[in-house]
C-alpha cells in the first residue's frame, strides 16, 4: 500500500479531457473545457473517387478527424483549439475516447479547411498564449496530414501542441518536430509488461521517442494515469519516475492523472468489452502520494 500523505481537495477539479482524466484547477482568469463542437464550423470534405481519396490522404491533404473543441487549462498553456484525430495503434483499457480508434470511423476533412477554422481563433491564442493542440486517437497515424497543418498553424505564429503517446514516434521526420512547440507524452507505464498489458503494444518506442525530443530539447509535458489495479504498484510508478527523470531537461511538467469511470459509458454504445468496469478511482491520498515520487525528483507536478 502507498504511503498516506496529506490532501489538499480543492486543488482539484475533473473535466473530460483527450483522454478524460482529472486536471489541475485552472486560474481564476481562465475557464475549464466548454463542451465539444463535433465538427461544427469546419467544412468537410466531399465524397470523391477512391484513387483521389487516396491521393489526397498520401499527400496530407485530406485528414480523419473525430472532433474539435475550445478548451483552457487543457492539453497545454492558454486557450487551445484541440483537434481530435481518428485512429489509434493502442488499445489502452482506460481509453477516455473508444470511438477515436479507428480512422475509418473519423470524417474527412481537408487540411485547408481546418487551418482556416483555426486561423479564427489566432487573436484568442494570441491573448492567452495559447494554440492548437493535435490529439486523438493518435494524431501520427497521419504523418503526412498533420505535418500539413502543423507546418500551416507555424506559419500563421501559433503555437503548436501534439498530444500522443510516442509509440510513433519514427513516423516524424526532423522537420516536422521543428513544427511542435511542445509534446503532451502519454507514459502509461514504467515496466514493459505493465505497458503491454494496459496497451496492447510495447514501451520501448515511447522511451525511443522521448530520448530523441530530450536530445533534440523539445519541451514536454509528461501524463502518467494512475489505474488501481494496473499501472498503480509503487515499482510502476518509481519506474515511470525513473523513466521521465532522464528527461529532466525537457520536462516543463509532469500530471498524475487519477482513472475515472466517464468513459464506460462510451465503451458500452460501442459494444465493446470494458475490463474496468469495476475498478474505482484511486484515493486521494495515493494519488498525491504517487505526486510526490516525481516531485522527489525535482519534477514540478501536479
Amino acid at each position: 500500500m502507498a504511503p498516506t500523505v496529506e490532501f489538499d481537495a480543492e486543488r482539484y477539479w475533473s473535466s473530460e479531457g483527450s483522454t478524460g482524466e482529472y486536471r489541475p484547477e485552472p486560474l481564476e482568469d481562465e475557464v475549464p473545457r466548454v463542451s465539444g463542437a463535433g465538427l461544427s464550423g469546419i467544412s468537410l470534405a466531399e465524397p470523391m473517387e477512391r484513387s483521389a481519396h487516396i491521393a489526397a490522404v498520401r499527400s496530407g491533404e485530406l485528414g480523419s478527424i473525430h472532433s474539435w473543441e475550445l478548451v483552457t487549462a487543457v492539453d497545454g498553456p492558454g486557450t487551445r483549439m484541440t483537434t481530435f484525430f481518428a485512429g489509434c495503434p493502442l488499445r489502452c483499457l482506460y481509453c477516455h475516447n473508444p470511438d477515436t480508434m479507428k480512422m475509418r470511423d473519423g470524417t474527412p476533412v481537408f487540411a485547408d479547411a481546418l487551418l482556416t477554422r483555426i486561423k479564427r481563433y489566432r487573436a484568442v491564442f494570441r491573448a492567452t498564449g495559447g494554440g492548437v493542440t493535435f490529439s486523438g486517437g493518435e494524431p501520427m497515424m497521419q504523418p503526412a496530414f498533420l505535418a500539413r497543418v502543423l507546418r500551416g498553424a507555424k506559419e500563421m505564429g501559433i503555437h503548436t501542441a501534439v498530444d500522443t503517446s510516442g509509440f510513433l514516434g519514427a513516423s516524424m521526420t526532423d522537420e516536422m518536430l521543428k513544427d511542435v512547440d511542445l509534446f503532451l507524452l502519454d507514459v502509461k507505464s514504467g515496466i514493459p509488461e505493465v505497458y503491454r498489458r494496459t496497451t496492447g503494444r510495447d514501451l520501448a518506442p515511447t522511451l525511443e521517442f522521448g530520448d530523441r525530443l530530450t536530445k533534440l530539447g523539445k519541451r514536454i509535458w509528461i501524463r502518467f494515469v494512475l489505474v488501481p489495479g494496473l499501472t498503480d504498484a509503487p515499482e510502476n510508478v518509481e519506474a515511470v519516475a525513473d523513466i521521465v527523470e532522464k528527461w529532466a531537461s525537457s520536462i516543463d511538467r509532469v500530471e498524475v492523472l487519477p482513472f475515472h469511470q466517464m468513459a464506460r459509458d462510451k465503451w458500452d454504445s460501442l459494444g465493446m468489452e470494458y475490463q474496468l468496469s469495476d475498478v474505482q478511482p484511486p484515493e486521494k491520498e495515493v494519488v498525491e502520494w504517487a505526486r510526490e515520487v516525481f516531485r522527489s525528483r525535482g519534477l514540478e507536478t501536479y
